[in-house]
């Protein structure tokens, strides 16, 4: 293990830490005066590793990474500016997956009992992406062993609910302050992922849960938008949203949420995990595409029909 943490900390953009807290999982960067309602949020491009997970981990730091929604806050970074708050997750996605229900664990790993409201049963679990991953990328198992149930169940309290508090609030202040909230919630995808058939291999996938998280006028908006830059866009294939998209997503109390999902080839190189050439261009693309989702005239949507809770 001592040759792959050496490999780890040659790693310039991986930070590793001792460990997290309340207060060292999310960050929350907010504008002076936030003068929109529009919260954007990045939850699985987190890049500072605890120590104790890397040592239980048999995969070298590239192989690690690519679950890594990589260098998507500094893409949308721009939208602070705009008068936006962006949230953005410091966690790992192979350490805890936000975009998950809270408790989507897989039994077989861990040693010891999980409560018995977990959810054991998600096809996300069977697949190995629970809350807790069991791999990466190309079914790679993340350990080398099974981990105790008290550890997992750590995480959970530590990081993904502080993190969902941290959302939740800013959300909530938002739809009070301007009478509705709209989330984009930002990813990235492997550049291999195909659309609505077996050949393309779009540039943007846009998820709204196949219309009931968001306004069709926001995603549509949001289509014209990035096909006016020279993109092209599939709409909720194979993504339609996760758990954020579809548990913040409640249109008819004026709270909208779409994913947007960048393909990674258009601003890193996916084998050696930096950013390329066009990463400039996408990062002004994004504030372009930033700006003009948030000028729309009353932002393209109805007056709610009910309040917020």
């Amino acid at each position: 293990m001592d040759g792959r943490l050496s490999e780890y900390l040659a790693d310039a953009s991986l930070n590793i830490i001792d460990g997290f807290n309340e207060e060292t999982c999310v960050e929350l960067l907010q504008p002076a005066q936030q003068r929109l309602p529009f919260v954007f949020n990045s939850p699985h491009s987190g890049r500072s590793y605890p120590r104790q997970f890397l040592e239980s981990s048999h995969l070298d730091t590239l192989q690690i990474r690519r679950s890594e929604d990589a260098f998507v806050d500094e893409l949308f970074m721009s939208v602070v500016a705009l008068g936006a708050p962006l949230v953005r997750a410091l966690f790992p996605r192979a350490y805890l997956d936000v975009n998950r229900e809270p408790y989507e664990l897989d039994p077989k790993m861990f040693r010891g009992r999980l409560p018995p409201f977990a959810n054991i049963r998600s096809v996300r679990v069977a697949g190995g992406l629970g809350t807790i991953a069991r791999v990466v990328g190309e079914r790679q198992d993340i350990y080398s062993g099974p981990l105790d149930v008290t550890e997992g169940l750590e995480r959970i309290e530590t990081i993904y609910k502080p993190y969902h508090r941290t959302l939740r609030r800013l959300l909530a202040e938002t739809h009070i302050e301007f009478g509705h909230a709209v989330l984009i919630d930002c990813h990235s995808m492997p550049s291999s992922v195909r659309g609505h058939d077996s050949l393309s291999r779009p540039d943007f996938i846009l998820g709204d849960r196949y219309g009931t998280s968001c306004s069709a006028d926001i995603s549509e908006a949001a289509a014209d938008i990035l096909t006016g830059l020279g993109y092209s866009i599939v709409h909720n294939r194979p993504y339609a949203g996760g758990f954020i998209t579809e548990h913040y997503g409640r249109p008819a109390k004026g709270l909208h949420a779409l994913q947007v999902e960048i393909n990674r080839a258009l601003y890193m190189d996916e084998r050696l995990h930096c950013p390329h050439e066009g990463f400039d261009r996408v990062a002004a693309d994004m504030a372009t595409f930033a700006h003009h989702l948030t000028s729309i005239p009353d932002h393209g949507l109805p007056a709610p029909a009910i309040a917020a809770e």
